[in-house]
């Protein structure tokens, strides 16, 4: 099967830059570490409480952190972190507002976490400042639901509304162990030249998954997008909508083979709004993006009630397709630079292109850097793209 070399190889760089971008979005280690320990001692405060409903909870993580797609956010340097607690003696019977209550009182309660409370419409928000934020949401258990999900309060704390944050996680999980076929994994084989004619092996990208790595991407990209473009922040397509549209997309192509795993980014992105559907009642627009663990959580309904939504995410899938066509064909080291940090921000391209310039520097010292046509500067050989040496530079003239 043909395959453009120059293409394929451009392709695999990319890709390979994309996964020290992702890497760059991470919570850092040492304030991951601050999070779970903050996260394990508000579990026993609660869990030590006098009401006795407090005597039988569980308290896990959900969100972007419980499934490894956390993007660091612009402009701040706060994580969310977003928890949630079961409380396991209490029923749908009771009002969301007295469950919350329960909560809220207990940590207010703690001269330690009362300085830190803040009150959410459907949760408990701890204030770690400039660090990152705990927030608690609180749930009882949902008999309707045989897969074993939950409920949680709605907004006003006027009702409970479907969710089943274990059984999304699992879910993810499950798509983000599928395989995709990838004929080139890596820029180089082991003989120095990229190879059309291999056997498709299906891989994951690293150890986080392929799949959390595009999601990773296509947040930080949103994100971007709406602070270039001046988008009404409450309009932006929100994270849980994203991380469903991809994991089904990525799951429907499992077994698929592509050249690339670019090739492959852009079929998951592109095959989003196949799994968003869309009903006319009555001349009114119906979204719905549901909920693939519980029936009756509706992940698009705000869609319903502005529709401004609906047309936000629209806009962001169009411009981030739209990106990464341009940014598959970029040719050259400025080009990809330039071009990268317009979609993802120039801090965690910069630190990528910092590491990776620095170590061409290492390569050219040691003589091992090479330029191809059409493809600039590489630390391989490379024979099929006719790569030329270059020469050491001490910086002295010589």
């Amino acid at each position: 099967m043909y395959m453009d070399r120059r293409s394929v190889f451009r392709k695999t760089r990319l890709m390979e830059l994309l996964h020290e971008v992702s890497h760059t979005l991470d919570i850092p280690p040492g304030r991951k570490e601050e999070a779970a320990e903050r996260y394990d001692g508000v579990a026993r405060w609660l869990s030590q409480g006098d009401h006795p409903l407090l005597k039988d909870l569980s308290l896990y993580l959900q969100g972007s952190v419980a499934l490894g797609t956390v993007v660091k956010p612009l402009g701040i340097a706060e994580f969310d972190v977003d928890l949630v607690c079961l409380l396991l003696g209490a029923s749908s019977g009771m009002e969301p507002a007295e469950v919350k209550k329960i909560i809220g009182d207990r940590l207010a309660a703690s001269g330690h976490y009362a300085p830190l409370l803040e009150e959410m419409p459907r949760c408990w928000r701890l204030n770690y400042a400039d660090r990152f934020h705990l927030d608690i949401t609180p749930s009882v258990e949902n008999p309707a639901c045989l897969n074993g999900g939950e409920l949680v309060p709605d907004k006003a704390l006027r009702k409970w509304k479907p969710s089943n944050p274990i059984g999304y996680r699992r879910d993810f999980e499950t798509k983000a162990a599928l395989t995709l076929r990838i004929r080139v994994t890596k820029a180089f084989d082991e003989a120095g030249g990229i190879r059309a004619d291999i056997e498709p092996f299906p891989v994951q990208a690293t150890e986080k998954g392929m799949l959390r790595i595009i999601v990773q991407v296509a947040k930080r990209h949103r994100d971007v997008h709406v602070d270039r473009y001046g988008i009404d922040a409450s309009l932006a397509p929100i994270s849980v909508i994203l991380t469903t549209l991809l994991a089904q997309s990525y799951a429907a192509l499992a077994g698929t083979t592509f050249d690339t795993e670019y090739d492959a980014l852009v079929a998951v992105v592109g095959g989003m709004t196949r799994f968003i559907r869309h009903d006319v009642v009555d001349g009114r627009h119906l979204w719905f993006i549901m909920n693939p663990t519980t029936r009756g959580e509706n992940f698009a309904e705000k869609w319903n009630r502005k529709p401004a939504r609906a047309k936000a995410f629209f806009e962001w899938h169009a411009r981030a397709l739209a990106d990464l066509e341009t940014l598959g064909s970029a040719e050259g080291h400025d080009q990809v630079r330039r071009k990268m940090e317009g979609m993802f921000g120039p801090r965690p391209v910069g630190k990528v292109f910092a590491a990776m310039e620095a170590g061409l520097a290492a390569a050219r010292r040691s003589g091992s850097l090479h330029v191809a046509a059409g493809i600039g500067l590489t630390t391989g050989v490379t024979p099929l793209l006719a790569a030329t040496p270059v020469r050491s530079n001490t910086f002295y003239g010589r």
